[in-house]
């Protein structure tokens, strides 16, 4: 048995950020029924044609799922929703703002009808203030965020590879939802969770934030380098390859120039005896650290961090982590079926011993329209007047 089990969640989803909540909740056990538009889908869909002419992005966050259409706009298909969201216990939205309330699906309107529903609304900036209405993206928002200020090199700013704003928006309505249901528990009563792109993203930039506090200046881009704790970060090995490597302490520090470097005594070095000397002279100091990586290949420089028990790892490419050592060994692998065959997935992090996650496919657009709607009582005539009207 899963702790989602019997737990049905109703979205209103597109993109990355409430895809990816719905989906770990579907990991969970919930049944997910992901309303898209009739013919097209979720826009991500098209995003690109990755993986066996699917996209990327769509794959990765929507497995799990019961895909239903719906036409919004027309009164037949608005109704049905209603119909099933009164069987819901969990409703998830990241609509344009305002969209879902003017459809009468906003926390006020829904609780009084249904007041065990918990309603969760994802959107750029929130439901109030200034920016409410703004449109967001993810990279608006890593802009925003300030995270573009302290990531990349001095001389250039740089995004992070991944949609890191939607992401972090998608765990925190993923976490606020497992927090309701059990609130829920203890009280009988839904609740209304209103996640903001931009506060999630906020709240993850707490480091750089405090850093600069009262007006200190901010950490420097410093590319893959740590910004302000040296040596930490890439570096060349001989062979063409980049190991990174990490020192957090003097005893370390002391280590890495016995070991790694075979160079006890700059230890003691007064330009590098203590982080913030090696911080402020680290051009000099990476001289010497690649002088010495440029005898040695890949493995002979990961070889001597471990043997120092320096942290360190290999910079992988996609194709690394795809062959990852680790994940193969702990079988984190398993394989799911999508409208044109199997895929490899990953299992969700943190491997439980009292349940196995949920891993079923990837649906196609509106795969279970007709299902969904005979369970609600719609009749064969009845689907088929619909979807004449394109309403479905």
């Amino acid at each position: 048995m899963r702790p989602l089990d019997g737990i049905t969640v109703v979205s209103l989803e597109h993109a990355i950020a409430a895809p990816l909540c719905t989906r770990h909740l579907a990991d969970l056990g919930a049944r997910v029924v992901k309303v898209e538009r009739p013919g097209v889908g979720d826009f991500a869909r098209a995003y690109d044609q990755r993986v066996d002419g699917m996209a990327s992005h769509f794959v990765w966050v929507n497995r799990s799922k019961e895909s239903l259409t719906l036409d919004l706009k027309q009164p037949a298909a608005l109704a049905v929703l209603k119909e099933l969201i009164t069987k819901a216990d969990v409703l998830v939205q990241n609509l344009a703002p305002g969209a879902a309330a003017r459809m009468g699906l906003g926390y006020e309107t829904l609780s009084q009808e249904h007041p065990q529903l918990i309603v969760c609304d994802i959107s750029g900036y929130g439901e109030d203030g200034p920016y409410r209405d703004k449109k967001a993206y993810d990279l608006l928002i890593q802009s925003e965020a300030g995270f573009l200020s302290v990531t990349g090199t001095p001389d250039d700013p740089c995004k992070s590879g991944n949609s890191i704003a939607d992401i972090a928006a998608g765990m925190y309505a993923y976490t606020s939802v497992l927090a309701a249901l059990l609130q829920r528990g203890k009280t009988g009563r839904g609740s209304h969770i209103d996640v903001s792109m931009l506060e999630a993203l906020a709240e993850w930039m707490g480091y750089p934030m405090y850093y600069a506090f009262d007006g200190a200046p901010p950490p420097p881009r410093s590319a893959a380098a740590h910004a302000t704790i040296y040596p930490y970060g890439p570096f060349a090995a001989g062979d063409g390859g980049t190991v990174m490597l990490g020192l957090q302490n003097e005893r370390e520090w002391k280590v890495f120039c016995e070991v790694v470097l075979q160079n006890a005594a700059l230890a003691s070095d007064p330009h590098f005896d203590s982080n913030a000397r090696r911080n402020e002279h680290r051009e000099a100091l990476k001289a010497i650290i690649l002088a010495t990586f440029r005898a040695l290949d890949t493995a002979e420089v990961l070889a001597r961090l471990d043997k120092a028990q320096i942290a360190n790892a290999r910079m992988n490419d996609m194709a690394g982590l795809w062959a990852h050592p680790q994940l193969q060994a702990r079988g984190r692998w398993r394989q799911v079926d999508t409208p044109v065959g199997e895929i490899p997935a990953l299992l969700p992090p943190g491997r439980s011993s009292g349940f196995e996650y949920r891993m079923d496919a990837v649906p196609a657009v509106g795969q279970h329209t007709e299902a969904i709607l005979r369970e609600l009582g719609h009749t064969d005539a009845g689907i088929a007047a619909m979807r004449s009207a394109h309403a479905i």
